[in-house]
Parts: structure tokens; C-alpha cells; sequence
């Protein structure tokens, strides 16, 4: 009696939250009464006197296998949802009213993903999404991108892709109309070519100032180093740096580069249905006079982004050469199955690589089937992103970022005499 007085006690005290919901289920094996939040639940079982605290993760498991008593309409109000990396309203706004085509968003959500990537990459957003964007150091501009299916577990992705506008279409045909999973480069335009693609210039006229520009400050910034001519203050072309027997010693000051948030705006977004089938996506033109053949994490899966219908999703954006060393989306997609929040998740992969490379930029966006979110950021103030579910359509949202991590000053011991 005991038992029951404190577990119904602590049923009723639970703190409101933004959804908090209650279920009472009698089953021929199993009888509870359950309250929950967004991040725990308290269960009390009826027949066996036992009371259990449940995570956001024991719940996602309760609901997708119907074991015990959580309403599975008090979870319906997150569902379907589309989510968005950065400050592009107009792509969540298409995924969302792809999603809207159907009940619950169902068999939608590669749809929802697809055409609101498309939408960001026809827009150009920031310049860092599409055709006309950043530049490479041989003046061109050229395309990642990738899909991934949360119920097969299947990916397709083009890196490095020519003279074709539309990135994440051609990811679809190669997620759909092959068994492979990544294309890169002219054989990746070939293949779209033979999809039905248009091969056109990516170059517009806005790409020919940036690169001019760029020609007449010396090929400042750029990504060489150890090689001859002195990247830091010339063009190439390069060669290795010399050996040691013949160095070569520059002295001259370098322009330095620090990466910022402009360089790097990767859309990378999310779509669950009510069914909890996810699809995730990325889209991007990569970093600002980067070496040519440069790809970076965004077509990626579990760097740039990744699903699995059992839990969840992630999606990233940032420095891409280092962020993808991590595989930050793998990363909190596992820590949400190993029962995290997903604010928790987020932070995981940033913190990991806050630890090895203090200074980096970027940001991770976390989900849970059930469509619980939250992001974490490092480098920037703040991070936004984009939101669209039952409960809020288009809803810009901020995350403050993670402070730098400190530094520890180690003091060496002084012997006493």
C-alpha cells in the first residue's frame, strides 16, 4: 500500500511540460497508470505493485510496441513534423505542406525531405545551398548531397556533382535506381544526365565576382599547407614543400582565415509521420574556395545526417572537414537509442569534437521518433533552425551555443626544500 501511495503520488506531481499526457491501459497481461512529460514518465502496474520512472527513450520503446499504457495519441501532437537547419522558413514551409497531403504525413516524409531541400537549393539559401553559390579555387561551384531512409536503412548520395541544379533529386535516383550508395564527381553528372537531368553552369554572375575578388587578394584564404609556393601569401599552383636539405624559408605574414557560420549554412532537414517512417537530408555547396574535389560531411551518412525508424534522427552543419571525423549524427542517434534525451544527443557529438578542436563551428539537431527535438551548437552564439508539427507551423527557433571549453592551466610542482 505503501508503494502504491508513493508512486500515485509521484504520477500526479509530475511537473506540466509542454505535453504532458496520461494513459491508463488494462490489458489481459498487464494494467498501469501513467503520466509523463517530454522526458520521463512514471508507470504504476496495477497487478504486479511495481512502479516504474520510464526515460524518453523507454517510452519511445513503450509506444512503438504498445506494451503498456501510454495513450498513443498523446504523443500524435508531435507528429507528423519537418525540422530545419538554419533560418530557411521556405524549405520547412514546402516539407510541411508536402507532409499535409496526407493523413498523419504518411509515406510522405522522403517527399517532405526532397522538395524541401530543392526548395532551399532553387532559392540559394545564404549562398551556401545550390547552384551560384561558393566558389571553388578554380572558380567553380559544385554539389553534395544526400537522402537516407529511416526504415531500410538505405542512403543515397552525390558529392562533388557538376553542372546539375538538383542536388538532392539526383540523391534520390541514387538511393532509388541503384544498389550503391554515394556517386561522386563527372560520373555522378553522367548518371543524373542519364536520369533525365539537365546539364547546365552552376556559375552565375554573383559566383565570377566572388572568385575575381578572391584572385585579386592573393588566393586569400585558402585550405593548403606544407606545399610550395607559400600558400599564405600566393596563388598555386603547388608542390610539396621541400625537404629539410633544401628548405625554403618564408617569413612573410599569412591572412588568416577563421571559418565562420556564412561559410557553412549545410541545410540539413528531417520528416517523421505519424507512423514514425523518417527520412533525413542534406544539401549543400560546400566551403567558400575550397581545392577543388573538396567534399565534405553533408552527403555523408552519420556525419551530415542520419535516421533509424527505431529511434530517431540527426542532421549537421558546420566545419565539415572536421565535423565528419566524428560522425556526429551516428553519434546522437546512438545516445538517444542508449536512452538520452535528445538535447542530450545533440550535445554528445559537439561536446566530442569541442574537446579535440576548441575553435570549430557547428551545430547538431536531434529527434526522437516520437518527434521530441532539440539542438546543440559550438562557435557561434546562437543557432537557429526551423520547426513545422501539429503544433506549430513554420516556428523559427534558437539554441543558445555551448561556451568554448576551458582551459586548464597546469602548474608544475615546485620542490620544497
Amino acid at each position: 500500500m505503501f508503494k502504491i501511495i508513493i508512486c500515485l503520488l509521484l504520477i500526479t506531481t509530475t511537473q506540466a511540460s509542454s505535453s504532458p499526457y496520461w494513459g491508463l491501459t488494462t490489458k489481459p497481461s498487464f494494467t498501469s497508470i501513467t503520466r509523463a512529460t517530454s522526458d520521463i514518465a512514471y508507470s504504476y502496474n496495477i497487478k504486479t505493485d511495481t512502479c516504474a520512472t520510464l526515460t524518453s527513450a523507454s517510452i519511445n520503446q513503450i509506444v512503438a510496441e504498445g506494451k503498456v499504457g501510454i495513450k498513443k495519441g498523446a504523443t500524435d501532437k508531435l507528429l507528423p513534423m519537418a525540422i530545419n537547419t538554419w533560418n530557411f522558413p521556405d524549405s520547412n514551409a514546402m516539407a510541411w505542406h508536402i507532409l499535409n497531403q496526407s493523413r498523419g504525413g504518411v509515406r510522405q516524409t522522403r517527399n517532405a525531405v526532397v522538395e524541401g531541400i530543392t526548395k532551399c537549393e532553387q532559392l540559394q539559401c545564404d549562398l551556401a545551398v545550390g547552384y551560384g553559390g561558393t566558389p571553388d579555387e578554380q572558380g567553380e561551384t559544385t554539389l553534395d548531397s544526400m537522402v537516407m531512409d529511416g526504415a531500410a536503412m538505405d542512403v543515397g548520395a552525390v558529392a562533388g556533382l557538376r553542372r546539375i541544379k538538383d542536388a538532392i533529386r539526383v540523391a534520390r535516383h541514387v538511393l532509388e535506381r541503384t544498389e550503391h550508395t554515394l556517386l561522386v564527381g563527372d560520373s555522378a553528372t553522367e548518371f543524373a544526365i542519364s536520369m533525365g537531368f539537365r546539364s547546365e553552369s552552376l556559375v552565375t554572375p554573383k559566383t565570377k565576382i566572388i572568385y575575381k575578388h578572391w584572385k585579386a587578394k592573393n588566393c586569400q584564404p585558402n585550405f593548403w599547407r606544407n606545399v610550395h609556393p607559400d600558400p599564405k601569401t600566393s596563388c598555386g599552383p603547388y608542390e610539396p614543400t621541400a625537404t629539410p636539405l633544401t628548405h625554403r624559408k618564408e617569413d612573410r605574414a599569412r591572412t588568416e582565415h577563421q571559418i565562420g557560420a556564412q561559410h557553412h549554412d549545410t541545410i540539413g532537414m528531417i520528416a517523421i509521420d505519424v507512423d514514425h517512417q523518417i527520412h533525413a537530408g542534406t544539401s549543400t555547396n560546400g566551403l567558400n574556395h575550397k581545392i577543388h574535389g573538396r567534399v565534405g560531411d553533408s552527403p555523408i551518412a552519420g556525419a551530415g545526417g542520419y535516421a533509424d525508424n527505431e529511434v530517431g534522427a540527426a542532421v549537421a552543419t558546420g566545419d565539415g572537414d572536421i565535423m565528419m571525423r566524428f560522425l556526429p549524427t551516428l553519434l546522437a542517434v546512438e545516445a538517444m537509442r542508449n536512452g538520452k534525451s535528445p538535447a542530450e544527443a545533440a550535445e554528445v557529438g559537439i561536446r566530442r569534437i569541442r574537446k579535440h578542436y576548441k575553435t570549430f563551428s557547428g551545430a547538431v539537431i536531434a529527434v526522437n521518433r516520437l518527434g521530441q527535438y532539440a539542438a546543440a551548437c559550438h562557435g557561434m552564439r546562437e543557432f537557429p533552425f526551423v520547426v513545422s508539427n501539429p503544433t506549430q507551423a513554420i516556428h523559427v527557433e534558437t539554441v543558445k551555443c555551448l561556451p568554448p571549453e576551458p582551459s586548464v592551466e597546469v602548474v608544475p610542482l615546485t620542490k620544497q626544500t
